[in-house]
């Protein structure tokens, strides 16, 4: 049957209106809007792993919140994905998100799905 997409949002914020983002699939946060990676970096890590633990090259990580939470959220959807991770970018101009397909591993350039 049809997989329907997730989008794995870092970290909530209640004042950021995120629903747009519906377009792209299932909105799934992992982290809430308090979570603070240097009081607990070894939990979060974890958290994170087991949240993206299914994490795809149809799902997508929505870049909100924290930037030390982004780049442990990219960081482990990218191991568990093979290196691959499409994120989810805001153009403010446009209003609206833009998928960036990023790939880690085999050299530079965009993968193609």
């Amino acid at each position: 049957g049809y997989i329907m997409s997730i989008v794995y949002v870092v970290q909530e914020n209640p004042r950021v209106d995120i629903l747009s983002a519906t377009k792209y699939g299932e909105l799934l946060p992992l982290a809430n809007p308090s979570e603070q990676l240097h009081l607990s970096p070894g939990r979060i890590i974890s958290l994170f792993k087991r949240k993206l633990k299914n994490f795809s090259d149809k799902d997508f990580l929505l870049l909100i919140g924290d930037p030390a939470l982004i780049g442990v959220a990219v960081t482990v959807a990218s191991d568990i994905n093979d290196g691959k991770v499409t994120v989810l970018k805001w153009d403010r101009i446009e209003k609206m998100y833009y998928p960036v397909k990023l790939s880690f591993r085999g050299g530079i350039g965009d993968y193609q799905q």
